[in-house]
């Protein structure tokens, strides 16, 4: 699905770093795989909802995570984090968080499963590529057309 989002945009490149080898996948380990295969990359920037900057320390080696990229955090409405906290387990947090400023979105994975269980439209929640390669593959749920 990744594939057919970025298909149109040549900004866009598809790592297959997490695929092409065996589990257990950890974030920091990927990390870690790219800067190795992108050394002349300037910076790295890992994308994240608030809601999973909420689950950061949560995660295996936050710290390492920390070292690798700046964390570049998309605002969530249904999880506000506690940066006070957040900063007092993770210290490093402060100087590598940097906060988008695009508009809070509610579409959530879980939302667009359920739409497509229950028949509803995806238009304007995904690309229509993706909407088209759920659909065509059966995926969530029953066949349905878009």
């Amino acid at each position: 699905m990744t594939a057919a989002a970025i298909a149109d945009n040549p900004a866009f490149t598809l790592s297959r770093v997490d695929l092409d080898r065996p589990g257990p996948h950890y974030t920091v380990e990927m990390l870690t795989l790219l800067r190795a295969q992108y050394p002349d990359a300037a910076a790295w920037f890992l994308l994240l909802g608030e809601d999973s900057l909420h689950d950061l320390p949560t995660w295996y080696n936050p710290q390492g995570i920390l070292e690798q990229a700046h964390l570049a955090v998309m605002p969530r409405l249904s999880k506000r984090v506690d940066m006070a906290e957040l900063t007092t387990i993770l210290p490093a947090l402060a100087e590598k968080l940097i906060w988008l400023d695009v508009p809070p979105l509610t579409i959530s994975s879980t939302d667009l499963r359920r739409r497509v269980r229950a028949g509803l439209p995806l238009r304007y929640l995904v690309p229509p590529a993706v909407a088209a390669y759920i659909y065509e593959h059966g995926l969530y749920g029953e066949r349905i057309s878009g």
